[in-house]
């Protein structure tokens, strides 16, 4: 487990991240430049190691998040906490009206839309919803193996 020191050098190579003390000795992270209400990355991070990062409803968190979209960060070593919290402000700095579209084809002649949208990749055929997935990794290895390759 990374130290309050540790885990704060990393979340402050984040630069634009804004650190504001509260109450208890505890540190919170704000991304100022969020497209929402919602500024604070990093909350409540205490010295005991404790803390959380906000990730809202990204599916890639969705087993890890509470109710209010916050990942406990206690145990998290240095490559999972530089990951959620780039994450976070990906979220934060996401217009989720601008959907990205990429074509896929098999070898038969079929065509899916592989969509990025509402901070989920879905998986469309002839504007049916087929799968949802919570990072453009798992849908690409998901197509990939039911024989699909990216159109142009």
């Amino acid at each position: 487990m990374l130290s309050f020191e540790q885990k704060q050098n990393i979340i402050e190579s984040f630069s634009e991240l804004t650190k504001k003390e509260i109450s208890l000795n505890r540190v919170n992270y704000h991304f100022n430049e969020s497209l929402y209400e919602k500024t604070i990355v990093v909350e409540k991070l205490h010295p005991n190691g404790n803390g959380f990062v906000f990730v809202g409803d990204l599916l890639k968190y969705e087993n890890e998040a509470n109710d209010r979209g916050l990942v406990n960060i206690r145990d998290y070593d240095e490559s999972k906490l530089r990951e959620i919290i780039s994450d976070a402000i990906a979220f934060l700095s996401e217009d989720p009206d601008q959907p990205i579209i990429e074509y896929w084809y098999s070898n038969h002649g079929s065509e899916i839309e592989l969509v990025y949208e509402k901070r989920s990749w879905n998986v469309y055929f002839q504007s049916n919803l087929e799968e949802s997935f919570g990072t453009r990794e798992a849908a690409v290895e998901y197509l990939k193996e039911d024989g699909f390759k990216k159109k142009g």
